[in-house]
């Protein structure tokens, strides 16, 4: 009797020490759940009040005592396709088209480039030693350039006859069909450089369809390729080669007749242009541009063909206005210039053909691309160079 009596007590026990045995990954669960709760509370917390620190910072400077302030803030912001409404709701649309026209200076006299005025230098060998060229046999130097607001890159090219306008497909550009990014065209195409060109499709999102297909007139090697739409924020402004690779800058946005009247091979839109015919425009130069990432291209009248790139949203390098790049294309020569996309779209790579960069070969990153950024962008067009014959 005592032993069958003794079976029931014992279930019971085993019972009560299984569920005492579970009972500490109960309590390791829920401490577990406490802490990643806390954590994303915390993270939350940190979030809410850096956007909140932002806004208020921004606020004082879009309402403050400053007005050069705030008008830098605000072209900054306006010339960004991801950021542009964002004065606005500080301090109006009708405050901020105030400020995005309130120019000092007189509009361009010239109206596009006298070829007259550009004689390409052929006669000098890229491997003469009494040339600017003589340590540069693939004819393409490259140089650093700091401004006050900036850190810039200028790549100068000696033979325009190698810069071409490099497009994404060569079967009709779509919504549908993405946009390449330059490290992918460059290594396609064997190039021995690249840099970004014109406008194209960006409705400020991070959909696929944004650099799938240009905005104005784009020639790539002799073909009209695009006609339709026009640069964003009303800026106007065309840059191309024609048939005796003098680079022509035009004021405004070219059609297909006036390309083809002016003999185009390769070209794009964007703006505005900074120097015709060696007068600088003005308008620009005083325009209240902020401080962006900025792209341009620029021929000198020897015909080599200047880049430059400068660095910005970078706690080194906030960026460049028009007139900064206007300054740079001055002092290296350029009697026609024009203004490029710029922002998170100013690339220049280099091939660096005889490893002055790092390994002989190897695709290098000149400039110094947004540091939100993990790759370059998307894009139907750039400006590519064929390596010298």
């Amino acid at each position: 009797m005592n032993k069958k009596n003794q079976v029931p007590d014992r279930a019971p026990h085993a019972v009560q020490g299984a569920s005492a045995g579970k009972q500490p990954k109960k309590k390791k669960s829920g401490l577990l759940g406490r802490i990643v709760r806390r954590f994303f509370l915390l993270l939350f917390t940190v979030i809410l009040l850096a956007f909140a620190a932002l806004v208020l910072v921004m606020n004082l400077v879009f309402n403050g005592p400053s007005p050069a302030a705030r008008i830098q803030l605000t072209m900054a912001l306006v010339e960004a396709s991801a950021t542009k409404w964002v004065p606005a709701l500080f301090i109006g649309e009708d405050a901020v088209a105030e400020i995005r026209t309130s120019v000092e200076g007189a509009e361009l006299t010239e109206e596009v480039t006298d070829t007259s005025q550009v004689v390409i230098n052929k006669d000098s060998a890229l491997t003469s030693n009494s040339n600017e060229w003589e340590n540069y046999p693939d004819g393409v130097r490259i140089e650093s350039y700091s401004g006050d607001t900036y850190n810039a890159h200028i790549m100068i090219v000696k033979n325009p006859a190698q810069v071409y306008t490099g497009i994404s497909t060569q079967n009709g550009f779509s919504r549908n069909v993405p946009g390449k990014r330059l490290t992918e065209a460059i290594e396609e195409t064997g190039a021995i450089a690249a840099v970004n060109a014109g406008a194209f499709f960006d409705n400020g999102t991070a959909g696929a369809e944004v650099g799938s297909t240009p905005e104005g007139l784009v020639y790539s090697e002799g073909k009209c390729v695009w006609k339709t739409g026009a640069p964003p924020n009303g800026i106007t402004g065309f840059a191309g080669f024609n048939e005796d690779d003098i680079l022509v800058v035009h004021k405004d946005n070219l059609t297909e007749a006036q390309a083809e009247e002016l003999n185009i091979r390769d070209g794009c839109c964007f703006g505005p242009a900074l120097i015709i015919n060696g007068e600088i425009n003005m308008e620009a130069y005083n325009n209240n541009s902020g401080l962006n990432p900025r792209t341009a291209i620029g021929q000198r009248a020897d015909g080599a063909v200047i880049f430059v790139c400068i660095d910005g949203r970078q706690a080194g390098s906030m960026g460049g206005s028009y007139a900064d790049v206007i300054d740079i294309m001055v002092e290296y020569g350029a009697i026609n210039a024009c203004n490029m996309d710029g922002g998170s779209s100013s690339v220049m790579l280099y091939r660096d053909t005889y490893g002055r960069y790092g390994e002989a070969g190897q695709v290098q990153m000149i400039n110094n691309y947004s540091l939100l950024q993990s790759q370059p962008r998307r894009m139907p067009n750039y400006w590519l160079v064929r390596a010298a014959e």
